[in-house]
């Protein structure tokens, strides 16, 4: 029993999620992200253009379950310099256990990758909220220099229940 929360993790703490964005947590749910109907695991390299589009996001928990989904690059603008670390793609409050992130309350539209510079990661971290709706009081203004730990501290969120990674770089023409 211990060895499955710990599979899970490991492509986290190896990808730097664990460290950079979020700290060390137990899976209480599973993301399944599916970009054009292609599933994604942690570490897959996408293309801007294939995730341009807000992806198939299913949090598989308790149906009586309420989550908020929170999207970020800590990359930005470049992974060697993050001066504008974390930058917000991505908001969803309200989200049923065993739903797509549709059903839930976009706070924070969609933004697909657009990496200026080098290989980017971006997180995706679903927490159990604690109350059944409007669980979010501090709400985000700006996309540049989110923090998921503060934000989730201040809305009283918790550790993640479930994230997911992938990677994407710019791409060239040609």
């Amino acid at each position: 029993m211990d060895k499955m929360p710990r599979a899970a993790l490991d492509p986290l703490v190896v990808g730097r999620v664990i460290g950079d964005v979020l700290d060390m947590f137990i899976p209480a749910a599973e993301l399944t992200v599916d970009y054009g109907g292609k599933s994604i695991d942690n570490g897959f390299e996408i293309k801007p253009s294939a995730a341009a589009q807000p992806p198939r996001l299913l949090i598989r928990g308790p149906a009586t379950d309420y989550y908020t989904l929170v999207m970020v690059d800590p990359d930005a603008p470049s992974p060697t310099k993050p001066t504008l670390r974390e930058w917000l793609h991505w908001l969803v409050i309200d989200i049923p256990g065993g739903s797509d992130a549709s059903e839930g309350k976009e706070l924070m539209p969609y933004m697909g990758p657009q990496p200026p510079i080098g290989t980017h990661r971006y997180v995706f971290a679903a927490f159990r909220q604690h109350t059944v709706t409007e669980t979010v009081v501090k709400r985000p203004v700006e996309r540049e220099r989110f923090n998921t730990r503060q934000f989730a501290k201040e809305n009283k969120l918790g550790l993640p229940a479930a994230a997911l990674y992938f990677k994407s770089g710019k791409e060239t023409s040609g």
